[in-house]
C-alpha cells in the first residue's frame, strides 16, 4: 500500500504525545511502589526507579523541548502539540507525579518501614542524646574534612553547581560584635552560602538504635545541616535547606565538523555538567529569601520548581534496599538457569553446529554469550571476531575476552558506539583499552547510532571457513542481562553468516551489499519491510484469509507504522501489542483501532525484548531484533531484525507471547481514554508471566541435568591379571 493512502489514519487526534505517554509509563512504575501486595523493599526499589527515570526524562526529553522553544521551533508533533504546549502539560503532570511519589513515601512506605524495624530520622532535632553524639562525631571524623563551603559576596560570584548534585544552601549573617543600630544593620545583612553533599560518602548512615535488632538511619545531608554552623564559624546560620538542579544533558555534536569523534564527545561530556538549568528541586519549607536567590541565579521559572516534602533524589532508596537483614521483605533472588543446550561437555561450536540455540534472559544464564567470546579468543581455529558494543558493564568480561583475542593474534573488530546516551564516558574508556590491546575499533557511522546487537566469529574447520553468529535484542552487558528480559540466538546458518559479514563491512567500510539474505537492516529498508508485513495482513483480512499481528517492544511512536496498524485494524486484522513504555497509538477509536489491544508489563525485570509475529495466512513469520517501532530506530540508527526459522525456537516465541498476553498480575491494559488499568483478578487463576518464565527455565535445566545423570553408565574396572 502506498504510504500516501494512510493519510486518513494520520489525524493528530489519533495520536498520543510521546512525552505524555512516557510519563504514563513512569506512573505505571510508581503504581508498583503503591501496590501493597508486593514485598515492602521491592516497593522501595520501584519508587527509586521512578525518580531515576524522571531525572533522565528531564535531562534529555524536557531539555530537547526547551531547546526547540529557544530556537523558535513551532512545528507541531504527531498529536498536534507545539513544544511550548508540551512543556506546559509536562510541568502539570510531573508535579502531580512527584506529589504522588512523596505521598507514597511519607504515608505508606515510611510507616511500613517503622513496623519492619527500620527507622528514618528525617529531622536531626528528633535524635536521642546518644544518636546526636554519634552523628556529631561522625561529622567531625568523616564528613568535615571532605566538605567545601562556598559563600557568595562582591568578591566571590555565585558558584557553579554541578548537574544532579545534592547541595545545601544557607543564608548566613555576621555574628554580633557591635552594639545598637550598627548591630541591627549587620544582622540584617545576609550572605548566600552553599555546600555540596559529597557523593563520595554514603548517603544513608546507620546510627545507634533504641531497640536491639532494629535499624535507625539518618541521611548525610541532615548530618551536614545539623553541623553547618561549624563551616561558617564567624557567622550565624539564618537558614539551611537542601536543593538539587537538573541541567540540559542532551549532547549536540556536529559530526561532520568533528575531526575526531572521541575528542569531541569528551569535550561535550564536560559541558553536560554546566548546561542550562531546567529543573530545581527545593526543600518544601525553604526560606523564601534563599529560594529567591536560587531562582535568580539559575534563571528558572516557577513551573520548573518542585517543592519536595521529604528527602531530595529518591534514588537513595536503592541504598536502603541494599541494607542487610531484611530479606523477608524482598522477593527471593532469582539465579538464571543454565541453558539446556550447553549442559554438556561439548565445545560451544559443536553445539551451535547441531542446530540454532535460543536464549531467554534473565531466565536463562548469560554465561553462554560470555563463553562464546572467551572460547573464540582461545580457540586456535578462530581467525576473526567482530562485535557491536552499545552498553557494557563496568567490569566487562566480554571486553577482557576481546582484548585477549587480539593479544592472541586474532583479527578483532569492535564497533563501540560512543553516542550511547549516559554511557559515553564508559565507552570511551573501553574503546581506548581495546585499541591498546590491538583491536580494530570503529566509532560508529556519521549521523547514525549503531544499536544492533551482533557478534560474528569466523572459524577455520575441516570443511572450510564457517561463520558463527550471535544475534540478540539486548546489550552485551552481563550485569543488565540479570535484570532485563531479552532474547537471542546462536546460529551458523550460512546465509545469516554472509549477512553478518556484510553488516561489519558496511560499518567499517561503508560498503552496502547488492542484496541481503535474511537480516533486515535499518535505516536501509527495515521500515518499508515492516510496512509491507503489516499491509500483507490487511490484504489477507480483506480476502478472509487468517490474519493477525502480535508484537512486543519497548516503545511505539512511529507515525507511519501506527497509521499502517490503524489501516490493518480497520480491515479486520486482530492486533495484540505488548509495549512496555511509550505508546502513541490509541485503542478503541471507532472504525480505526477497535481491533487493537495494547498492554504494558511492569515487573521485577525490565521488559526489553522485541518479538514480532505475523500470521500470514497460516504461514507464520517470527522476527526478533534490536529495533522498536520508533523513528529513531527505523530512520536514524543501525538496527538488525532477524527472522526466526527454526521450528523449536518459533514455538518458544509463540509460548512467550501467549503467556505475556495471559498475564493478569503485572499487565496494565491501555483503555480508550488513554489510561492504563490492571485486570480484575477476582475468581481468576493468577498468572505472573515473569515468575512463570523463572519457574519454567529452572525446571527445564533440572530435567536436562537429571537426564544427563540418568544416562551416565559407570563400567567397573576389570582386575589386572
Amino acid at each position: 500500500m502506498d504510504p500516501k493512502e494512510y493519510k486518513e489514519f494520520e489525524k493528530p487526534e489519533y495520536f498520543v504525545n510521546r512525552e505524555l505517554s512516557w510519563l504514563k509509563f513512569d506512573a505505571r512504575v510508581l503504581s508498583e511502589a503503591r501496590d501493597k501486595s508486593l514485598p515492602l523493599f521491592e516497593r522501595l526499589k520501584f519508587l527509586s526507579i521512578t525518580s531515576s527515570n524522571l531525572d533522565e526524562f528531564y535531562m534529555v526529553r524536557v531539555a530537547s523541548l526547551k531547546d526547540q522553544v529557544h530556537a523558535g521551533y513551532a512545528k507541531e508533533d504527531i498529536a498536534g502539540m507545539t513544544a511550548k504546549e508540551q512543556l506546559k502539560k509536562i510541568s502539570i503532570e510531573t508535579h502531580e507525579l512527584v506529589q504522588t511519589q512523596y505521598s507514597t513515601l511519607n504515608r505508606s512506605l515510611l510507616p511500613a518501614l517503622e513496623k519492619a524495624g527500620m527507622h528514618f530520622i528525617m529531622e536531626h532535632e528528633s535524635m536521642t542524646e546518644e544518636q546526636a553524639a554519634f552523628v556529631d562525631r561522625y561529622f567531625e571524623d568523616e564528613v568535615y574534612p571532605v566538605l567545601t563551603p562556598m559563600a557568595m559576596d562582591s568578591s566571590r560570584p555565585f558558584p557553579l553547581i554541578r548537574n544532579k548534585s545534592l547541595n545545601i544552601g544557607a543564608l548566613i549573617s555576621k555574628k554580633d560584635k557591635k552594639k545598637g543600630k550598627e548591630k541591627d544593620k549587620e544582622k540584617d545583612k545576609v550572605v548566600f552560602a552553599t555546600v555540596q553533599v559529597p557523593s563520595v560518602l554514603p548517603r544513608v548512615i546507620v546510627v545507634p538504635s533504641a531497640k536491639e535488632g532494629e535499624t535507625t538511619v539518618i541521611l548525610l545531608e541532615e548530618i551536614i545541616r545539623r553541623n553547618i554552623g561549624k563551616l561558617f564559624l564567624s557567622y550565624e546560620v539564618v537558614c539551611a535547606d537542601a536543593y538539587r538542579i537538573m541541567r540540559n544533558a542532551d549532547l549536540t555534536i556536529d559530526e561532520d565538523e568533528a575531526e575526531d569523534l572521541l575528542v569531541e564527545i569528551q569535550k561535550q561530556l564536560k559541558k553536560r555538567q554546566w548546561g542550562e538549568v531546567i529543573r530545581l528541586e527545593a526543600a518544601e519549607k525553604m526560606d523564601p529569601r534563599l529560594l529567591s536567590i536560587l531562582k535568580e541565579e539559575f534563571a528558572i521559572k516557577d513551573e520548573d520548581i518542585f517543592f519536595i516534602p521529604g528527602p531530595l533524589d529518591l534514588t537513595l532508596l536503592m541504598k536502603v534496599y541494599g541494607q542487610e537483614g531484611y530479606d523477608q521483605y524482598k522477593e527471593p533472588k532469582y539465579t538464571p538457569a543454565p541453558v539446556p543446550a550447553f549442559q554438556n561437555d561439548k565445545n560451544i561450536f559443536e553445539v551451535i553446529r547441531e542446530g540454532d540455540v535460543f536464549l531467554h534472559h534473565p531466565y536463562m544464564s548469560f554465561d553462554p554469550v560470555v563463553n562464546f567470546i572467551r572460547q573464540s579468543a582461545k580457540d586456535p581455529d578462530v581467525l576473526a571476531i567482530k562485535q557491536t558494543l552499545y552498553r557494557v558493564s563496568g567490569n566487562s568480561p566480554i571486553i577482557a575476552a576481546l582484548a585477549q583475542a587480539a593479544e592472541n593474534g586474532k583479527q578483532v573488530s569492535v564497533l563501540v558506539e560512543l553516542k550511547a546516551r549516559f554511557d559515553e564516558e564508559n565507552n570511551i574508556v573501553w574503546a581506548k583499552m581495546l585499541e591498546k590491546a590491538g583491536c580494530h575499533v570503529i566509532y560508529g557511522l556519521v549521523g547514525l547510532k549503531t544499536h544492533s546487537k551482533i557478534t560474528l566469529v569466523v572459524r577455520r574447520e575441516d570443511t572450510g571457513i564457517r561463520r558463527y553468529v550471535h544475534l540478540a535484542t539486548g546489550n552485551y552487558n552481563d550485569s543488565t542481562a540479570k535484570l532485563y528480559t531479552d532474547c537471542g540466538i546462536f546460529t551458523c546458518d550460512e546465509r545469516i553468516g554472509e549477512d553478518a559479514t556484510a553488516v561489519f563491512n558496511m560499518l567499517s567500510g561503508y560498503s552496502e551489499p547488492k542484496h541481503w539474505n535474511k537480516l533486515i537492516v535499518a535505516p536501509i529498508w527495515m521500515k518499508n519491510r515492516f510496512l509491507m508485513l503489516i499491509d500483507r495482513e490487511a490484504e489477507n483480512a480483506k480476502k478472509g484469509i487468517p490474519s493477525s499481528i502480535t508484537a512486543k517492544m519497548n516503545s511505539l511512536c512511529d507515525p507511519l507504522i501506527i497509521a499502517a496498524l490503524y489501516h490493518a485494524s480497520s480491515c479486520g486484522v486482530k492486533i495484540n501489542l505488548l509495549v512496555r513504555g511509550i505508546c502513541c497509538l490509541k485503542v478503541g477509536i471507532p472504525g480505526v483501532s477497535e481491533n487493537i489491544h495494547v498492554r504494558s508489563i511492569v515487573g521485577n525485570f525490565l521488559e526489553h525484548g522485541r518479538i514480532f509475529h505475523f500470521e500470514n495466512g497460516g504461514g507464520d513469520e517470527f522476527y526478533m531484533g534490536s529495533a522498536d517501532w520508533m523513528p529513531r530506530n527505523l530512520d536514524r540508527r543501525v538496527e538488525i531484525v532477524f527472522p526466526v526459522e527454526d521450528d523449536r525456537i518459533r514455538e518458544e516465541l509463540r509460548h512467550i507471547l501467549d503467556l505475556e498476553f495471559k498475564d493478569n498480575v503485572k499487565a496494565h491494559i491501555l483503555q480508550p481514554d488513554g489510561t492504563y488499568e490492571k485486570q480484575d483478578k477476582r475468581g481468576k487463576v493468577l498468572i505472573n508471566s515473569q515468575m512463570e518464565f523463572c519457574r519454567e527455565a529452572t525446571e527445564k535445566a533440572m530435567k536436562h541435568e537429571q537426564k544427563i545423570e540418568n544416562s551416565r553408565v559407570f563400567i567397573p574396572a576389570e582386575p589386572v591379571e
